[in-house]
Parts: structure tokens; C-alpha cells; sequence
């Protein structure tokens, strides 16, 4: 009986390491939902530790530009979210999730060993400045380019890593028992404690390290901690629970584009039961995707489900390079609806990357000084960013919600949109922020005579930086769980996997945009007035702020053309008449 399938010995959807099916009792659970957030944990930690402090490695070490680290920042960032596509894809075709963690952890490890290395070894660093000297001697193409091996790799592993970590902790629940299914929501509140726990780490003990006893010791804990997270994945092997294979959604969505294209010359049925669909679809031991309705939008793609006049109803032999049901079809349509408010949301990463890029520079040049002896790393500002999230959230949660809740007449308070839109005023504020006490560090620089010089300290207390920090960590808040909670409601049941592609590829063209932005400004503002020279103090930072601010505010309007287009799925089908099946609890981070 169905009922009582839950309680079997063994899951029907689950295997072990060796290919039997999973035993319930000896399998999955928190055993193994505990190696695996041991292993975020320390992924977290290691990834943050190399990037919230990047910058000034390579400022000081280095001997870069400001522009160039502050690119090199946001290109190995950037990069590293658009591995995560990479990872899905090979995880959900080829290699399933739990190789594909193991292997790209190994490899994340091998970049930061290359990174620690290249730091404790005189001969991959350029000479220390000598003092008086009008420049410093920049790193050599060789340092470089051991350099950028080691962050790539590092990116490399860290985008396999991301890509599969959550899904497979839930894997280790049975969301058909509703024993496992609670503990299945009680692992995702674990997971974002992890994560929240290892960035606060790297962002004060490991900084302060790096700061204090130099980058080879930071960097070699971060080098440990990623291998013992991966020794702590392979030890519970022999407890996880794998699931098949299931496939691409990119997979899906190219297949309806050339399935489309193929049939560009023939005409649409007037009526659409002619049209392909899953009830002609027999799949023995699978349940059928849930029938969608066909919508009047992007026609063009309903040629893809068009049957070939040969093809016998009784006996179909699908090639989904062919031939796509309408059903998979009107699934590539929902994601089609929801790039405009996706494209929307890459502006907030983009103002996000200048958080640890342009602001840590500019604490490097501020009063940092607790009490007479105690110097808060600049790079530790970061606390601030990762405090104001922990703080915004349980906020929105008490106060927001049932203000909202009393207004708007919604019972989850702000809707995923609203609470987007509120993310992106809130980093539009964070740009005015920025470029005002950017103004007053520069009025400061003049007036104590320091302007000439690139290292002075100025007498000015770096805790003005506070309000950018904090208004964008909030807005990340905001943001962050606005588009998760859109892109998981948002997307088909059968393609939910395609909600981190659509998150992850928001931050990654954001920090890409930022490296684009800055070379642009860079190149414009030439040496005679640059915005962003090498010299804070004498540059006009402010400026780039200010361009951030209007870009933002311009964005913030599109935004709010695409929202009040968009169409919930939940409605729209409503109107149909059909109502949507449940679907499965999903976390990503």
C-alpha cells in the first residue's frame, strides 16, 4: 500500500555508496545531514577568508592598482558563482551530486594549497616597497599567474561545491515521511547557521590572522579547514543517501528552442489537444509532470510540440530534439516570464561587490583604532554586513510581517517582489552613503595635509562606513530571500533546480558587472582625473558611488515596470482552474 511505503526498509528513490537501495535505518537522518554541513561550514570559511581580504593582498603585496584588485576581487567572485551552473549541470547529468562534492572539494583544496604556497615563498611575491621609492615593483607575470591558478581552482571547486551541497543534505530526508520532512526544514535553519557561522569567522578571526601574523598562516588555515571538511564528507560515505540522476533543466529548455526552430515553417493546430502533451507520454514506475495550460505569450515555442503527421498515436518514440510536450513547453515560458525581474536584481550584486573591494580600501585609509591598542583589520568591517543580516532577518520576521500583514492584507507579509524592491532601494541608499563619507574622508585627507600620501592614516573613525555596510547587508536580507522565495515559488516543479542557476547567475553577472563598470570608468577618467586612482586621496571614489547610485535608482524603475507585469504562477493558473500540486522544500545558499 502507499501508505505504508514510508515505513519500509528501504527508500524507493534512494541509494548508497555501493548502488543498493537505501536502508531507512541505517541511511540518511542527521548522521549524515552532519557531515555535510561540517563540510559548508568550512567551505564558507575558507572561500570568505580568501575574499573579504583579497583586496588588500593585493594592494600591499601585490603591489596592484586599486582598479585591478578591485577586478581581480570581483572576477574571481563572479567566477565562482557562474562555476555553479557547471557543477548543476554535471551533478544532475553526469556524476550526481555526492562525487561531484567530493571531487571539487578535492579540487577547491589544491587552489588554496597553490595560494598558501605562493604566499610563504619569497620568489612568488614582487620585493617589498622600499621606503621613499616613488612606485613599488609590481608582481611579475610568473607571480601572477601562480596567483590566478590558485584563486581559479579555488573558484572552480567552490562553484561544484555550492552547486549540490544543500541538495544532497536534503536528500538525507524522506519528504514523503513526515517524521523526516520536519527534519528536513529543522536542517535547513542548521544550514544557514553554519553558513552565518563560518562567515563571521573568517571575517574576524581569519582576517585578523592575515593582518596580524601574516597571509601564510591565514591562508593555511583556510587550506586545513577545506581539508578537513572534504575528510569530513568522505567519512559518511557509507551513510548518505544518493539519488538518480534526473537531469538538466538546460537540457529541457534547449531542446524546446531547437525543437521549436526545427518546425519554424509549420503552422500551429488551432486546437491545442493536437498539440503534444504528457497524457500521450507513457512512463512506467514515474508520475506524470502536473498538465499546464497553454498561454497566448511566445507562441513560437508551442512549435515544438507540434506532432509529425507520421508519427502513430498509439506507438510514439520521443526525441525530445524533436518533439517536447506542450506541458514542457509552457515550463520554458514560466522561467521566459521571470528573466525581467532577474535581470533587475543583478544591479544589487553589483553594489554588493563594492563591499569588498572599494570600502575595505577605503578603511585601510581611516582610523581603525578600539581603545588605545586594539586595530580592527579593515577587512573585518565586514561584521557589520554579516551582523546587519542576522539582525534584519528576525526583524522583518516580528515587526515587518504583521505590519504588513494588517496593510497589504497578504499573510506572508511583503511578497517575494516587495521585498526585492525593498532590497534595491535599500543599496541605492547605500551608494548615497557611501559617496557622502567618501566626500568627508576626502575633506578630512586635505585638511590634515595627507593627501600626497597613499599610506597615511587619516584622523577620521572608520566606523562612518558603518551605514553602507549595514544598509547593504540589510538589503541582501531582503533581497536575497525575495529571490530565492520567487525564483523556488516561480519555477516549475519539474525544473526547480533552474532556482539556484537563476539565483546564483544573478551574483555572478553582478560582480562581472562591476569589473566591466570599473574598467569602463577606469579608462574614461584616464590619469589626470581618474576616479579610482591608486591614491584614494586622490581620486574621486565618490563619483563612482555616485554612478552606482543612479544606476541603481534607474534599475529600481525598470524593476518596477517588470513587476507590475509580472503574473504570479499560482494566479495565472488560477484563473485556469487549476490548482498546483504541492511542491518539494528546497534551500539554497
Amino acid at each position: 500500500m502507499a501508505l505504508s511505503q514510508p515505513q519500509g526498509k528501504t527508500l524507493p528513490d534512494a541509494w548508497d555508496y555501493s548502488g543498493r537501495p537505501a536502508l531507512r535505518s541505517s541511511t540518511g537522518g542527521w548522521a549524515s545531514a552532519a557531515m555535510i554541513l561540517g563540510t559548508e561550514a568550512c567551505e564558507r570559511l575558507t572561500t570568505l577568508g580568501i575574499a573579504v581580504n583579497l583586496v588588500t593582498y593585493l594592494t600591499a603585496t601585490m603591489h596592484l592598482g586599486n582598479a585591478s584588485s578591485a577586478n581581480t576581487v570581483t572576477n574571481f567572485l563572479g567566477t565562482s558563482f557562474l562555476l555553479c551552473l557547471l557543477g548543476g549541470f554535471i551533478a544532475d547529468t553526469f556524476l550526481g551530486r555526492y562525487l561531484t562534492i567530493a571531487i571539487f572539494v578535492a579540487v577547491q583544496a589544491t587552489g588554496v594549497t597553490i595560494l598558501t604556497i605562493s604566499t610563504a615563498i619569497p620568489s612568488l611575491r614582487p620585493p617589498k616597497c622600499t621606503p621613499g621609492a616613488p612606485t613599488c615593483v609590481p608582481a611579475s607575470a610568473l607571480q601572477l599567474s601562480v596567483l590566478y591558478i590558485a584563486l581559479y581552482l579555488t573558484a572552480l571547486g567552490t562553484g561544484g561545491l555550492k552547486s549540490s551541497v544543500s541538495g544532497l543534505g536534503s536528500d538525507q530526508f524522506d519528504d514523503s515521511d513526515p517524521k523526516e520532512k520536519t527534519q528536513m526544514t529543522k536542517f535547513f535553519n542548521w544550514f544557514f547557521f553554519f553558513i552565518s557561522f563560518g562567515s563571521l569567522a573568517a571575517v574576524t578571526v581569519l582576517v585578523y590572522i592575515q593582518d596580524n601574523l601574516g597571509r601564510q598562516w591565514g591562508y593555511g588555515i583556510c587550506a586545513c579547514a577545506i581539508v578537513i571538511g572534504l575528510a569530513v564528507f568522505l567519512a559518511g560515505t557509507k551513510r548518505y543517501r544518493i539519488k538518480k540522476l534526473v537531469g538538466s533543466p538546460l537540457t529541457q529548455i534547449a531542446s524546446v528552442f531547437i525543437g521549436a526552430w526545427r518546425k519554424r515553417h509549420s503552422d500551429l493546430p488551432s486546437d491545442p489537444s493536437l498539440l503534444f502533451d504528457v497524457d500521450d507520454v507513457q512512463i512506467e514506475g514515474h508520475k506524470k509532470k502536473q498538465r499546464l495550460p497553454r498561454s497566448k505569450q511566445f507562441r513560437f515555442l508551442d512549435k515544438a510540440a507540434i506532432k509529425d503527421p507520421k508519427m502513430s498515436s498509439d506507438n510514439i518514440v520521443i526525441n525530445k530534439w524533436h518533439i517536447s510536450t506542450l506541458t514542457d513547453v509552457e515550463e520554458v515560458k514560466l522561467v521566459i516570464r521571470m528573466l525581467p525581474i532577474w535581470a533587475t536584481t543583478i544591479m544589487f550584486w553589483t553594489v554588493y561587490a563594492q563591499m569588498t573591494t572599494f570600502s575595505v580600501s577605503q578603511a585601510t585609509t581611516m582610523d581603525r583604532h578600539i581603545g588605545n591598542s586594539f586595530q580592527i583589520p579593515a577587512a573585518s568591517l565586514t561584521v557589520f554586513f554579516v551582523g546587519s543580516i542576522l539582525l534584519t532577518v528576525p526583524v522583518y520576521d516580528r515587526a515587518v510581517v504583521p505590519i504588513a500583514k494588517r496593510i497589504l492584507k497578504n499573510h506572508h507579509g511583503l511578497t517575494p517582489l516587495q521585498r526585492i524592491g525593498v532590497g534595491l532601494i535599500m543599496s541605492t541608499l547605500a551608494m548615497v552613503a557611501a559617496a557622502l563619507t567618501e566626500i568627508k574622508r576626502l575633506h578630512m585627507a586635505q585638511s590634515q595635509g595627507v593627501v600626497d600620501n597613499p599610506t597615511a592614516v587619516i584622523h577620521l573613525s572608520v566606523f562612518w562606513l558603518i551605514p553602507q555596510f549595514f544598509l547593504v547587508g540589510s538589503g541582501e536580507a531582503f533581497t536575497y530571500i525575495g529571490q530565492l522565495d520567487f525564483f523556488l515559488r516561480e519555477c516549475p516543479k519539474g525544473m526547480k533546480t533552474m532556482s539556484t542557476g537563476l539565483f546564483l547567475s544573478t551574483l555572478s553577472l553582478g560582480f562581472f558587472f562591476s569589473s566591466i563598470l570599473v574598467t569602463i570608468v577606469h579608462k574614461v577618467t584616464g590619469d589626470r582625473r581618474p576616479w579610482l586612482a591608486d591614491n584614494l586621496n586622490k581620486g574621486r571614489l565618490y563619483n563612482f558611488y555616485w554612478l552606482l547610485a543612479i544606476l541603481s535608482g534607474l534599475n529600481f524603475v525598470v524593476f518596477l515596470v517588470g513587476a507590475k507585469w509580472y503574473v504570479y504562477k499560482e494566479k495565472r493558473l488560477a484563473e485556469e482552474g487549476i490548482e498546483l500540486e504541492e511542491g518539494e522544500t528546497i534551500c539554497h545558499a
